[in-house]
């Protein structure tokens, strides 16, 4: 059974007083497929979702959602789409209310979809205090849940962990996972930190100043990184040369990327390599290993001796 495609971005560009921001960018959204959109700062993300929500005017190119155009601010009266809810990172809630008041002047829904959305977020209680009672993430949940109320098909999250502390952001990564699988919305985050996003994607969409590079599952720009602008936004990396590819017997790895825990180290007496560095990472060790001034970054779940000699070859 193929899945609806509810969002299209068609050719969009745009460009400011600073330079081009997006270039002929395009792409599909499919209905419930958890979308992130990554890239390194100034790549154009936080534009395209704002084009894509309708507040903010391309140059040219078009979105449509359900095969209708989203117009832009030039084009509509009250910039937005009733049915598209964006969440700035600079997002703001009504003074001197109360969360439930907060709530229930936004809702459109039924009493009980009201409730589900108030479960979700984990905001139950919190109804009762006043908007200037709260903590950030407090405050973030009931924004999130404000939207959900106007009962929109798109969420559009742009980088909704930013600010948050572990603790807080692994609350909210509970919450758009519920979202999108118990409330069917389609959910699109900015984020380019990998921890935050591989987990919950279904597909990845990566800028670089502006334009389009690779898009694909978390498996596929995760394991086979189009470039190394690719490879590093999603964690440490090795990119094989030749020299090390024979080293490691595998000479079609020439020009590929390996992750840290796809090699293995070995301890042997007259290994080539040479423990240089060990980082502590809780629930890992990064090391980084050398043989004639070429390093090699692996993790390992034990700890190494800087100095220690090792073999290093692919994992199992």
């Amino acid at each position: 059974m193929t899945t609806k495609i509810l969002l299209k971005v068609n050719q969009l560009t745009k460009t400011t007083e600073f330079g081009k921001v997006l270039s002929k960018v395009s792409l599909e959204i499919k209905q419930n497929e958890n979308v992130v959109i990554a890239g390194e700062t100034g790549s154009g993300k936080s534009t395209l979702l704002r084009i894509m929500a309708g507040l903010e005017q391309p140059d040219s190119g078009t979105v449509t959602l359900n095969d209708e155009l989203v117009k832009g601010p030039a084009d509509n009266l009250v910039p937005g789409h009733p049915e598209i809810a964006y969440l700035s990172q600079h997002f703001e809630l009504p003074k001197f209310l109360r969360v439930e008041q907060v709530l229930e002047y936004a809702s459109n829904v039924t009493d009980a979809y009201r409730q589900r959305i108030i479960t979700i977020c984990k905001i139950k209680h919190l109804l009762a205090r006043k908007t200037d009672q709260l903590s950030g993430g407090e405050k973030q949940r009931i924004a999130i849940a404000r939207l959900l109320m106007t009962h929109p098909q798109v969420l559009l999250l742009d980088e909704p962990y930013s600010h948050l502390d572990t603790g807080l952001k692994a609350t909210l990564k509970e919450v758009v996972a519920q979202i999108s699988a118990k409330l069917g919305v389609t959910c699109v985050l900015v984020s380019h930190h990998p921890e935050d996003t591989l987990p919950w994607a279904h597909r990845v969409i990566v800028l670089k100043k502006g334009v389009l590079v690779q898009q694909g599952t978390p498996h596929e720009v995760y394991h086979q990184p189009k470039n190394e602008y690719v490879a590093r936004l999603f964690g440490e990396y090795n990119l094989i040369d030749a020299s090390l590819a024979r080293l490691l017997g595998k000479s079609n790895l020439k020009g590929k990327f390996l992750r840290p825990e796809q090699l293995q180290l070995t301890k042997k007496k007259t290994g080539k390599w040479v423990i240089k560095q060990v980082a502590y990472f809780g629930s890992y060790y990064l090391i980084t290993v050398e043989y004639k001034q070429k390093e090699v970054k692996v993790f390992s779940v034990r700890a190494w001796e800087v100095g220690e000699k090792v073999d290093l070859g692919l994992g199992k």
